[in-house]
Order: structure tokens, then sequence, then C-alpha cells
């Protein structure tokens, strides 16, 4: 399949940029991040229950691990085949869930649906010997996914589900973390790997009177089918005679809004900045040509991805993915070829990369005016702000719901927000809504403190130090898996490390090398390993000097979590990546393992 750049009408650039800053402008809250609550404080059923599994009775656990992976998502699950295959058996992965699946254990609402190539996305295709069935999958897919490379791997023998781990203290007496639990669990483990993933925790909006509302609420993350009837493909039957609010219009929003819209008797959608919106196009895989690739085809196609979506196409690369995250580099290399793939400057790429970015814009713009029939709710739905500024969403029947007569778009733009919520309903705009449920599509905690996204508390280290703490001025590591003050402590997720477009990558690069860490320690007798003082101040020192994130980018964005709201204190959604790229982090990493010194890491006995 030959991918083809898309049709982009021309702009009036500098209108564009005044028009885009207008709009940020008038989102900007004074309390950035803090707008958002924790699910908790009289909300913890929206992050602690589990509508989907029953409870698991259990007695307390009492033992010593080799490793304690805390999270059973993708990241939990990657780290503990890799610890597996490397001879280390005596792990246990904690999860509150009742299953594997992280993040596709708890988001079961209708529709939901991976947002980029599955055959990027899903990890460990070819180990597992898997193929998805469709472009895009379908969480149901993703999830038995999951649960597919726990049993390939032999995960579920000692894992422990319901299982919220609520504290986390380094014992030296013992040489071994304390892993405390909401079961009374007395773990003593020598490792612990941190996989909570990103969408872990729920978060709610900061709403006055949120608690007040007599009806029936409950967050995207933890969809209530006993009060809406069906399930993850629809027949949502029950709400035949409901008046129906949702609060949020980001990416579970636009996947769930089609299906509510269907059976509602009526749909507040309450939208405080529009979100990027193509067409979804799904279909099937064709699974004969990627057998005929060979061998290693996942990853030339996650790499294909990754140039698109950071470094841009080079003469003569195909477009493997072909959606519209790849399509500004595209349609930059359509433009580079046929002006003979001149020599320019990086500063001469950016600014073509930027028109290019506008003009792809300004064609959902325009594909919004040719669907949805109302001029006024067509306005409000269109996103002014740069391609990635926010994440972006795909769906061929969320713009055609707004011509429903049963939907309507409330804009809370003006006044940044909701109003307030009343025991009948929602005030927006001054006008109040009377709804018989609420629906929470606020997302989750990415870029809020660590101590409400991990939720640990404490966090301690030797001698009793913090972690929060210990990172309260940033992060402080050694290749973003280690810290000092906290030996045999590992973490994924998105620190100072190597950041790619597809995060499950990223989760193979650092379980692979947690993996290599932990095995080399136990094989060489020693009871502790953690970045010494010096190497971890080197590495910070790399991760700032080589840093290209783009401050002022995502400053110049619309308030969302990808800015972390639009603080002044800087927060990105991405933690510190290693500036020269994913890639070459990847090969730094193999070097360093391959020299076998575990440089920068001092072992203890």
């Amino acid at each position: 399949m030959i991918c083809k750049p898309t049709q982009t009408p021309e702009i009036d650039l500098p209108a564009l940029r005044d028009k885009y800053r207008q709009e940020r402008d008038k989102r900007i809250r004074a309390d950035g991040g803090n707008q958002y609550v924790e699910a908790a404080d009289g909300f913890a059923e929206y992050y602690e229950a589990d509508p989907y599994s029953p409870p698991v009775i259990r007695e307390p656990v009492s033992q010593e691990l080799d490793v304690a992976v805390l999270g059973g998502g993708f990241a939990g699950l990657i780290a503990a085949a890799r610890l597996k295959q490397a001879g280390v058996l005596n792990l246990r992965i904690i999860d509150l869930a009742g299953d594997f699946g992280g993040a596709w254990y708890w988001n079961r609402y209708p529709g939901i649906q991976c947002d980029t190539d599955s055959c990027c996305y899903l990890p460990m295709l070819e180990e597992v010997n898997y193929i998805p069935k469709d472009k895009y999958a379908y969480g149901a897919e993703v999830y038995e996914h999951c649960r597919r490379i726990g049993r390939h791997f032999g995960l579920y023998e000692t894992a422990l589900f319901g299982t919220l781990v609520r504290s986390l203290r380094w014992d030296e007496s013992i040489r071994r973390w304390r892993v405390g639990t909401n079961r009374g669990d007395d773990l003593r483990s020598r490792f612990v790997v941190m996989c909570p993933g990103p969408f872990n925790r729920p978060k709610l909006p900061g709403i006055p009177g949120i608690q007040s509302f007599r009806g029936h609420t409950f967050h995207t993350a933890r969809w209530d089918y006993d009060y809406t009837g069906g399930d993850t493909t629809g027949g949502l039957h029950k709400l035949g005679d409901k008046l129906v609010a949702i609060i949020g219009t980001g990416a579970s929003a636009i996947q769930v809004i089609p299906f509510l819209a269907r059976h509602a008797r009526h749909l507040y959608v309450f939208q405080r900045t529009p979100s990027y919106i193509d067409d979804r196009g799904n279909q099937p895989v064709d699974v004969e040509m990627i057998k005929a690739q060979g061998p290693g085809w996942q990853k030339k196609r996650q790499a294909n991805f990754h140039t698109a979506a950071f470094v841009g196409f080079g003469p003569g690369e195909p477009d493997l993915v072909c959606d519209g995250w790849t399509e500004v580099s595209r349609n930059m290399a359509a433009k580079l070829e046929a002006m003979g793939w001149p020599q320019l400057t990086f500063l001469q790429l950016i600014e073509m990369r930027e028109i290019e970015d506008y003009k792809a814009m300004e064609r959902l713009r325009r594909r919004i005016d040719s669907v949805v029939k109302d001029r006024q709710t067509a306005e409000a739905l269109k996103p002014y702000y740069r391609f990635l500024c926010k994440r972006p969403c795909f769906s061929d029947e969320y713009l055609p719901t707004f011509n429903r007569p049963n939907v309507t778009l409330i804009d809370v733009s003006q006044s940044k927000g909701v109003e307030r919520i009343t025991q009948m309903g929602i005030v927006a705009n001054g006008a109040e809504y009377q709804v018989d449920c609420i629906i929470f599509a606020s997302g989750f905690e990415i870029t809020t403190e660590l101590r409400r996204r991990f939720g640990i508390e404490p966090l301690a280290g030797r001698g009793g130090l913090s972690l929060y703490d210990h990172w309260a001025d940033g992060y402080r590591t050694l290749h973003g898996m280690m810290t000092y003050g906290f030996p045999n402590l590992c973490f994924t997720g998105f620190t100072q490390a190597g950041v790619s477009a597809n995060t499950t990558a990223m989760f193979e690069q650092q379980g692979n090398h947690i993996a290599y860490i932990i095995k080399e320690t136990l094989a060489r007798g020693a009871a502790t390993v953690e970045p010494t003082q010096q190497a971890q101040d080197q590495w910070v020192r790399i991760i700032r000097e080589t840093s290209i994130t783009d401050r002022q980018f995502w400053r110049e964005c619309t308030p969302g979590y990808y800015n972390n709201e639009g603080e002044e204190v800087f927060r990105s959604h991405l933690g510190e990546p290693y500036g020269p790229g994913f890639y070459a982090f990847d090969q730094l990493l193999q070097q360093w393992r391959d020299d076998g010194n575990m440089e920068g890491l001092l072992l203890g006995k």
C-alpha cells in the first residue's frame, strides 16, 4: 500500500497564530493542575472500587520475594516477563485490579478503542504469535492481549490481584523493601519495580458542589453498566428515559459520546476545549502482508512510526502506519521530494513543519464545517492549536453525533469550565441543566504532583528519605530507572529515559534494562544496587544539556495534561526525555550492558 500525502488548504499564518493565542489565553486558569481533585475524600469509589470483578477473598500473605512488580498493565507485564526470561522467578505482580490489563482493565466504557496503530502498540506480538484483528484494536482485544502475555509467561500463578499498595519503605536491617497493602500483607522484597503506567489514577474536576449532586455519577474509567445497561459494544438501554451529562471531551469522551447519544433521552456535552478529530477509517489488518514481512516486522513498524512522530521521513522512507499521527511528516516528505530533497537547516525544517502543521489543522476544521450542520456548534468544535498540543482523537461517529436533536454541546471555554454542580444538575454560562446522571470524562493523574500520581505514602528510601522530597525539584536518576538513596528500586515510565511515539516500546526498552540489572545484581551476590551520586549527577547533566524539549511550543499550547494545564512550573507528560532520541538511548543502554561493568551503579553486600 502506498500512503499518499493529504490535500491541505492554504492558510493565513499570522492570523492563525493570533487566533491560537486568543483561544489559549481564554482557557488558562490560575489554579492550573489544581483545578482537578483526587479520586479520594468521598470519591474513593472512583479509584479503589472494582466494578468488573468480584472481591478477591484471601488471607494476608507473608513472604520474602526477589522482586515485587507494582502494576499489572503493559509496563508490569513486560518487566515481569523479562525477569522470568532472565531466570528471576521469585516475583509477584501486585495490582488493585482483578486481572492483568492496567488501563485496559479499568477502561471499559462503550466504544473503547486503541487510538494508535495496534500492530505498533500491542507489545510482544511476535513473541506470543499474535496479529491484531483491526488496525485500531477495540478495548476487549487489547485487554485480552494483556491476559495473553500473562498466560504466556506464567505470570498468573503468583499475581496478587485486588491488592492496593499503600506504603513502600526500605528496611536497612533486612536489606529489603517492605511493601504495605490494603490486605494486611507482609511482603519483604529485595527489589521493587514501579510500573504504575500514566493512566492508573482517575482524577475529577474540582467543580464547586461536586459532592452535592443527588443523581448518579461515575468516571469513564469505572463505567457503571448496572446503571446504563449494555457493554463495550453499546446497547445502553437503561438510559432511554435519562437526561445525561458528560463533562470532558478528550480521548475517552470522544469514543463514548456517540453511544450515549444513541440511547439517552438527552445528552449534554460540556466542553472546555475541543479535541483534534480526524477520520478513524478502521479496517482489518492484512495478516498475509504482515507475515510476508518476516521476523522483526513489528520492530520495523514501531521504528517507522517513531520516525514519523519525532523525526520526519527521509528520502525513500515509506509511511507504514499512514494515519493522522503521521500526516504532517508524510506531507513534509512529499514537499521535500518535490523540491529534490534540498539541504535545509534545522530552523528551515522547523519552519516548514510548522506550516504543514497549521495546514493539517485547518483541514480538520474545514472537515467539521462539512459534517456538523449547526454553524454555532461547528465553530465551537473547531480546535485552534498546534498538532500534538492535545492528544489526537479519531472517530467517524463523533462529529455527526452533534446533528442529533437529543444532543446539546455546552461550550464552557469563556468561563474556563463548568461553574458549579447543584443537587439537580450543572450550572454553566449562567444556566442550570437538570440531569439524572453526570459522567466525568476528566482523565487521569498524569502531570500532577508525584505523590498524587503514585498514591503511595510513605515511599521512603534509605534513612527514611521521601522520594517525593528527593524529586521535588525534578527527577534525579541514572538512565531514568534508578535513583540514589533508594537501593533496589527501579522505575518505568516517563522519567529521564528514552521516549518513543509508542509507549509500549518504551516499556520494553526499560523492562529489558531493568531485568538485566536485577539479574546481574543477584548473579554477582550483591544485596543492593543503586546509582552513585556522581553517576546520577552526571546523567542529570546529560539530560539537561541534551534536552530538546520545546518548552516554547508547549507554553503556546492550549491548556491540557500535555502541558500541565499551562502552569508556569513546566512538567511535561513525557518527563525529561533523553535528547538524542529513543533509539540513540537504546544503543547507549545496549553498550552499557555489553561493557558488563554496571558502570555508575554501586553494588553493596
